[in-house]
Parts: C-alpha cells; structure tokens; sequence
C-alpha cells in the first residue's frame, strides 16, 4: 500500500513539474488542488529537500526536484518496459519492436526486413527510428530501443554487437563539381568545404583522422547536419563535398546527381550489423526481426548481389 501511494505521488508530481502549476494539473489528474497539495508535501518529507519554488504565476523545479524527476521518468519507463516485455511472453510474435537504423541501413535493408517479418507476423509492429549512429546508440541505451542496426565498432562494453556485413564510405560530389569522377589527392579535397555529421559521428572522426595523419587539417565542414536524408541533396545543390555510403551512388534516388571522388585512403571500409543491450530482454518478435536482418543483410552485402 505504502510504495502504490508513492508511485501515485511521483506520478502526481511529474505532472505538476511538466505543467509547472499546481492548479492546471489538479485539472489535468482530475483531483482537488489541496490533495496535490499533499501529495508533494509528502515527497518533501519524504526526501527532505524542497522540490518546486516559486516563480512568477507559477512554480519551477529546484535542483532536488530535478533530480526527482529524472529517477521518476526512469522509474516510468522501467515499469512500462517491464510490462512490454512480460506481455510479450505470452504472444510470440506480436507485439512491439523498436528500432534505430542508419540511413543506409534504412534505405537498402529495412525495406525487405519489414516486408518479410510482416508477411511471417501481421501481428507484429515495427516503429523504426532513422539517425546518426551516436544518437540512436544513447537512445538504445535510455532502453528507448530495443536494437540499432547500423555500423559496429561502439568500443562499449554494455552492448552486444552481431556483425552482418560491410560498407564503403566515400567522397561524394555533386556531378558538376570540379573534382567530380576524378582521382583527387588529399590536397585537392582541402580546397573546398565538406557537409558533414557532428564531430561525435564515427564517418567524421575517421575521416578527420586521414587528414591530419597527412599533416593536412581536418576538412572544412560548411555545413553540419543531423539530418541524413538532407545529405545527398545539399552535395547536390551546394557544390559543397561529403563522405556518403558507396550505395547512394550506385543504387540510390540521386545517382545521376552524385558521384565519387577516388582516393583510397579516403575509402572507409565499415561493419554493419545489430547492436543491443548486453542485459537487454529481447522479446520473441525482437529475435526473430535480428534473424531476418542478418538474412537480408548478408544476401545484399556486396559480392553476393
């Protein structure tokens, strides 16, 4: 009965803090202002600190109530996690499964992944997330997702990693730049300025790196971007380089717009495969669905198309 109180009264209190005013909340939860009241005097008591101060109108965090409040939502996320999983038990393949990809990935494999695991399992939903390796890798670590299917190398020891296949990672441009179709030198590729990831992105880092091991600095990034859908249309239309996946200028929608710059040392060579949490519970259809990826994955790596 005591912890069905406190949870109640966190629960309460995560409201008050999104909304900031005791009085819109009383609203919200459907209860009398003086019983919210309590319910964060109790809390108070409880840990000893004051958690909400005045400000203006309403009523703001301290750093107490902060700290509350992200062990709250964590305390939230796991129960509703834990009910995820225990449903998921009793369903074999149904259910949830949430999935981070890199743009690569959900361009040439996801689309065939998708396909087969909803012909084998109509019950089955897939909510996929398209971004940046680094981002998704800390969503799968907050155990927003349940894997990321994109490049390997996290170098972290609470994930599991299952390697599938590789991919080349090139210098691409626009089909009117000068370099465009060339054989251009470290030095021709310093001259002009780079669409790029954040310098948290591994493609960046490792790019970074064949620079400045050739006493040349880092290429310029005139434009740095998140969104990787936006990336071979700005090559296209900035006249600006970048360093894309090979695939997206054999097989995808801006082939005739993009083309390589040939170098080889600046030809990554990169692992693709599923990364998860080494504690994670994987549910049935979570199992199934990396299956599949390792089938379509391996089937579409090069040398075997």
């Amino acid at each position: 009965m005591l912890i069905n109180l406190q949870m109640r009264d966190l629960m309460y209190f995560a409201k008050v803090a999104e909304l900031g005013h005791l009085g819109r909340a009383s609203q919200e939860l459907h209860i009398t202002q003086p019983a919210l009241s309590k319910c964060i005097d109790r809390l108070e008591t409880t840990y000893g600190a004051a958690l909400f101060e005045r400000s203006g109108r309403g009523i703001r965090l301290t750093d107490a109530g902060r700290l509350l409040l992200e062990r709250a939502r964590m305390i939230e996320r796991s129960l509703d996690e834990t009910h995820r999983q225990i449903s998921s038990l009793g369903k074999g393949l149904a259910g949830l499964v949430r999935v981070g990809a890199a743009a690569t990935i959900a361009e040439f494999v996801m689309p065939a992944v998708c396909r087969a695991m909803l012909e084998e399992a109509p019950e089955v939903a897939v909510e996929l997330q398209i971004g940046m390796n680094d981002v998704l890798h800390e969503s799968l670590r907050k155990r927003l997702l349940d894997v990321v299917v994109g490049p390997l190398g996290t170098r972290d020891d609470a994930l599991t990693e299952i390697p599938i296949a590789t991919d080349e990672v090139v210098v691409a441009a626009s089909a009117s730049h000068p370099l465009a179709g060339a054989h251009a030198s470290l030095q021709d590729m310093s001259r002009y300025g780079w669409v790029l990831p954040a310098r948290s992105v591994a493609t960046r880092q490792w790019l970074e790196r064949v620079f400045l091991a050739h006493q040349l600095p880092p290429p310029h990034a005139s434009i740095m971007t998140s969104s990787i859908a936006a990336v071979p249309r700005l090559i296209a239309q900035s006249g600006l380089l970048s360093f894309i996946s090979r695939r997206n200028l054999t097989e995808g929608r801006f082939t005739p717009e993009l083309v390589e710059v040939f170098n080889p040392e600046t030809t990554m060579i990169r692992e693709f495969g599923v990364v998860h949490l080494d504690d994670a519970y994987l549910s049935p259809a979570t199992k199934r669905f990396i299956e599949l990826v390792k089938a379509v994955g391996q089937m579409q790596a090069p040398g075997t198309r």
